[in-house]
C-alpha cells in the first residue's frame, strides 16, 4: 500500500494542530512540533501515514500536485491559489484570523477610503486582492511581498496593504489601521481529489477521526 502524506505547515498554527494530531491513531513523531529541527519528512503512529512539514503558503501546491493527499491549510491560501485538484471537506477550527485591508494612519487622516479608485498595495495576496478590489470598482497595482508587508508603506512603497490580522497589533506599531476585512479565515483540512478516489476508505478514515476529535 503506497502511504498516505499529511502536510503540515510551520509557523503559528503548527501548535494548534499539534493538539488535534496528538490525539489521533496516526499521531506524528514529536519532532515534528519542534520548531528546531530541520527534518521535512516524520512517521507516525500508522505505518501507512507519513508527514512533511512546510511552508504554509506552500501547502496547497503539495497536495495539488499529488506529493501529499492531505494538507492543513489557510481558507486565505485555499482561496488565494483556488487549485481544482483540491477541495476542503472540514473546518479545523484552528488558526482564526482575519484577512484584512490596512492603511496609513497618516492617509486616512486626509482622505476617506470610499473615494478610493486607483491605488497601488504590497501583498502575498493578488488574486484575492485584485477580485476584492474589482468587484468595488477600484482599479489596484499590487507589489507581491512574501512577509514584513508593514515595512512597504512605511518605506514609501505604497500606503495601503493587504495582510492576514489577528490582534492588530503589527499594524499599530508600523502606523497603520484596519480599513476593511476581505473575509475571515481559519485552517481547513484539503485533500487531494484523485487521492480521494483511489484511497476513498482510508483517506476518509483519517477525515472521520479528526473530526470526532474537533467536533
Amino acid at each position: 500500500m503506497d502511504k498516505i502524506i499529511i502536510a503540515i505547515p510551520r509557523g503559528r498554527i503548527i501548535e494548534e494542530c499539534k493538539d488535534i494530531l496528538m490525539r489521533t491513531s496516526f499521531a506524528p513523531e514529536p519532532s515534528l512540533f519542534d520548531n528546531d529541527s530541520r527534518k521535512l519528512t516524520f512517521s507516525s503512529k500508522d505505518k501507512n501515514i507519513d508527514y512533511i512539514k512546510v511552508r504554509a503558503f506552500d501547502v496547497c501546491t503539495f497536495v495539488a500536485f499529488g506529493a501529499a493527499q492531505i494538507g492543513v491549510a489557510g481558507e486565505d491560501v485555499i482561496r488565494e491559489f483556488n487549485y481544482s485538484e483540491i477541495y476542503a471537506p472540514l473546518d479545523l477550527n484552528i488558526g482564526h484570523c482575519r484577512l484584512s485591508v490596512a492603511a496609513l494612519k497618516t492617509l486616512l487622516k486626509k482622505e476617506d477610503p470610499e473615494t478610493w479608485s486607483n491605488i497601488r498595495i504590497a501583498t502575498k495576496y493578488p488574486n484575492i486582492s485584485k477580485k476584492f478590489f474589482a468587484n468595488k470598482g477600484i482599479q489596484v497595482e499590487v507589489i507581491k511581498l512574501n512577509g514584513s508587508m508593514e515595512l512597504a508603506p512605511s518605506l514609501n512603497m505604497c500606503r495601503r496593504i493587504v495582510d492576514l490580522v489577528s490582534t492588530g497589533k503589527t499594524l499599530k506599531v508600523n502606523g497603520l489601521k484596519e480599513v476593511d476585512q476581505i473575509m475571515k479565515v481559519q485552517s481547513k483540512l484539503i485533500i487531494n481529489r484523485s487521492a480521494q478516489k483511489t484511497k476513498t476508505d482510508t483517506i476518509q478514515k483519517i477525515v472521520n477521526e479528526i473530526k470526532k476529535i474537533i467536533l
